[in-house]
């Protein structure tokens, strides 16, 4: 019986993570442009993100993503000078301001590496926002990134029915094998950012040509599919030194259900913050993080699981670094 339960277990993370072929981001409240290419250079300095995440401990091959993500406006800016002797003991570093009200182009770029059970996805993209003044509070921007995606079926990774029963041949992972397992193609996303120094509203989709360019082994059907992700999000003052912000994030990827998810982060003197995440019928996350110096910030996670692999999984992880040159 044990064996059959983890043996569903498996084969339902494997179809959950087919369907959601990109990593999902538990701190991506910190740096938009991680789900969405519109946010790209909203800050008015290089603003870099390096990650690493691990997801649903306890199994093997169970989904590990490594990330990096920069993205600057294109306008000249003076240069702050560093102060070393600018330390923490001295007092909070407070966020940088996000300045509207002025027409800007921005570029940025991000290197993806995810390995899922036997699936292994490498993506290089670069990315243009163009963003409007729409008066002096707000801005709207439209960013598009095109980049290359590497496929990879991981053979020696498979867990297949058949080496499991003993029985029969597992023809896709035989289709697998005998056409090499790799696929490059092309990706397309593009999205729209809505913001202020207070709020934000966004859209996006990713993989918008699917597997309509592709070359290497084209015989291999990895299927990318569509993925949309829509965004909110405003700061709520509650005195002079904490901030309340709640915030939501929905993704639509068919054939998976519609995931839903509900945050609410606090920081106090826009220098610590720490907030809670709802992942409807997925996980609860716990959050905290701040700003080390002018030029660092450093946030962590954990993810709590509270789906049917509650049973079988000791939670994720995620660890996120922030490098801001101004």
């Amino acid at each position: 019986m044990n064996r059959l339960l983890i043996l569903g277990c498996a084969l339902w993370m494997s179809s959950v993570s087919f369907s959601q072929q990109l990593p999902q981001f538990s701190q991506y409240l910190r740096n938009q442009y991680m789900v969405n290419p519109g946010a790209a250079g909203v800050y008015d300095f290089l603003d870099v993100t390096l990650g690493g995440r691990a997801q649903w401990l306890g199994f093997e091959d169970a989904p590990r993503t490594t990330y990096l993500y920069a993205s600057s406006p294109l306008s000249k800016r003076p240069r702050v000078r560093y102060n070393p002797a600018l330390r923490i003991s001295q007092g909070p570093i407070r966020n940088p301001k996000i300045k509207t009200g002025k027409l800007k182009h921005a570029i940025g770029g991000n290197v993806m590496a995810d390995q899922y059970g036997a699936f292994r996805q490498i993506k290089f993209a670069g990315t243009y926002a163009l963003h409007i003044p729409m008066g002096q509070s707000y801005n709207l921007s439209l960013g598009t990134s095109v980049g290359i995606s590497n496929h990879t079926f991981l053979s020696d990774k498979a867990q297949v029915l058949s080496s499991i029963t003993g029985s029969g041949i597992d023809q896709t992972y035989a289709n697998y094998v005998a056409n090499g397992g790799s696929q490059n193609t092309m990706d397309i996303d593009m999205g729209l950012y809505f913001y202020s120094d207070r709020m934000f509203l966004g859209v996006s989709g990713n993989q918008l040509t699917r597997d309509l360019v592709r070359f290497g082994n084209i015989e291999t059907n990895f299927a990318p599919g569509l993925h949309m992700y829509a965004t909110a999000g405003w700061k709520l003052p509650l005195n002079d030194n904490v901030t309340l912000m709640p915030a939501a994030l929905v993704k639509m990827i068919s054939p998976a259900p519609l995931s839903v998810e509900g945050s609410l982060q606090f920081e106090y003197k826009e220098w610590l913050w720490i907030g809670a995440t709802y992942r409807h019928e997925d996980a609860i996350v716990g959050m905290a993080g701040l700003n080390v110096s002018q030029r660092f910030k450093f946030g962590y996670s954990y993810d709590y699981n509270i789906s049917r692999l509650n049973g079988y999984s000791s939670g994720g992880h995620e660890v996120v670094l922030g490098l801001m040159l101004r």
